[in-house]
């Protein structure tokens, strides 16, 4: 199971926010390729970064912090945030993403995602970010009517290489990963799954790793690395075992 330390990005900052909320962002450093680097020291080689002003701009907004991340990390990142059209897919793999995320576009626009999953074999994730069981979109600003499952398995046959589900209700607030929805979500569709949102220490990880052979391919940890209640390295280890 990978576990995916979060660079999450705001004006160029090292950020997370509370639920999604903009407004109640908490920033952790203004160095985000250094930061990169602190997790690879760790032993990390996935990161997920997003770019948040962009997934709400709709278009990219941290593109030169994107870009030193990736000139600095050693191993694969996972990015997201306002990416919406081929275009931006293609310049990302370009510069040397590994993974593209899509979460509004892939409600929106599910053609769109199926071509991108043709084009970049394994190199697309598609972003289930629920509140109450539905999908939100636009920066998690707007929920839809369509369900966390329904929008999954739009995806199966399309290609996609993993399914990302954040409960947004835990999100950034160290209450625990919602294991359940995120184990339900595993085993009613046959992509596999990241876990994120909550995640408050290492028992999280251990749990999710006990449901490694269900389909739950790797956790996402943000505010709790960055908090000290959660040591990445011993993160990993358990990620490796399972």
């Amino acid at each position: 199971m990978i576990v995916f330390p979060a660079i999450d990005l705001k004006g160029g900052e090292v950020v997370r926010l509370a639920e999604g909320d903009m407004d109640r962002a908490t920033v952790y450093g203004d160095n985000p390729a250094a930061q990169a680097m602190l997790f690879a020291e760790a032993g990390a080689m996935h990161l997920h970064v997003v770019d948040l002003d962009g997934a709400f701009a709709g278009e990219s907004r941290n593109r030169e912090a994107v870009e030193a991340i990736v000139e600095a990390f050693p191993g694969h990142v996972q990015l997201g945030g306002g990416i919406r059209d081929a275009e931006a897919v293609e310049g990302w793999f370009n510069l040397g993403v590994s993974r593209i995320v899509i979460g509004s576009a892939a409600l929106k626009d599910p053609e769109f995602v199926r071509d991108m999953a043709r084009e970049w074999e394994n190199g697309i994730v598609v972003a289930v970010d629920a509140r109450d069981g539905m999908v939100a979109t636009e920066g998690w600003a707007e929920v839809s009517d369509v369900s966390a499952v329904d929008m999954a398995r739009r995806f199966e046959d399309a290609g996609v290489a993993s399914l990302l589900f954040t409960d947004i209700g835990r999100d950034g607030l160290l209450k625990g990963c919602n294991i359940d929805a995120t184990l339900d979500l595993a085993r009613r569709v046959d992509i596999p799954v990241i876990a994120s949102g909550g995640v408050k220490g290492l028992d999280d990880i251990h749990v999710l790793s006990l449901h490694a052979h269900e389909g739950i391919e790797g956790v996402i940890t943000g505010r709790a690395l960055y908090e000290g209640r959660l040591e990445l390295a011993a993160a990993i280890a358990m990620g490796e075992r399972a």
